[in-house]
């Protein structure tokens, strides 16, 4: 495959530029199906109403499974916080109301979200009886059909020079608990040890949308669980340390 350069790689998908194209190449174990199930969904939210780069084709690389969307060009909200600290909150508040905007919007063919956090529990090597309270807890929580992003950071939104406001990265969104995205984003900035921003991200996140707090981190166990399943070995401490609290 000759493209014009890689924008980002993890160790079962790469991603390219060329021209005006993003390419996303998936390894060899990503059959068809769950490829074509990953576009499908990108296509849903672009029906939402959601500014996100258009997919233009699903076809084979080298034999590789891959998706080509529009390549964004600008800046992403993580970058800008790094680059101008003096306009963190400002920036924040601009990343928590495109949050709350994918929320506003439902698609009930999307993968509902308690469908996949059963799987991720099943998937998962804890003793048995903390897998039941984890079930518990999922049981427990109220039903909803908001469209989740499923793994937003301020690295997902990119600002055009235009001032465009684009959404990447679609290939875990699902339909639920708007408490469980809000949850997953605030693990999210924890693992990067921007616990000062986590703060402040969940409490104004609650504070603008009416969300309670207590409710949100009751889905920190379940959260956990999922991270835990990439194996990353830093991070188990402190997944570890969340996974305990189902039993609070």
């Amino acid at each position: 495959m000759q493209f014009d350069r890689i924008i980002s790689k993890r160790r079962d998908r790469i991603v390219y530029k060329n021209g005006d194209d993003c390419i996303k190449v998936f390894d060899n174990k990503y059959s068809k199906v769950i490829v074509l199930s990953e576009a499908l969904n990108q296509s849903r939210v672009e029906e939402a109403g959601l500014n996100i780069p258009h997919i233009k084709e699903v076809g084979q690389f080298d034999g590789k499974w891959g998706i080509v969307s529009d390549y964004i060009e600008g800046k992403s909200l993580e970058e800008l916080m790094r680059e101008i600290p003096e306009e963190q909150d400002k920036l924040l508040d601009k990343f928590i109301d495109v949050q709350m905007n994918i929320q506003s919007k439902r698609d009930q063919y999307l993968t509902k979200l308690t469908d996949k956090v059963n799987r991720k529990i099943n998937q998962c090597s804890l003793e048995n009886d903390i897998k039941l309270e984890l079930y518990t807890r999922l049981e427990s929580m109220p039903r909803y059909g908001n469209m989740l992003h499923g793994d937003l950071d301020p690295s997902n939104v990119i600002i055009t020079d235009d001032n465009e406001i684009y959404i990447l990265d679609w290939s875990h969104v699902t339909q639920g608990n708007p408490g469980h995205d809000v949850a997953r984003t605030y693990l999210l900035f924890l693992l990067k040890k921007q616990d000062e921003i986590a703060e402040k991200y969940l409490n104004r996140f609650c504070e603008k949308s009416g969300l309670d707090k207590k409710q949100v981190l009751r889905w920190m166990p379940l959260v956990a669980v999922a991270q835990s399943l990439n194996g990353k070995q830093d991070e188990w401490e402190l997944l570890k340390k969340w996974i305990d609290t189902v039993n609070d």
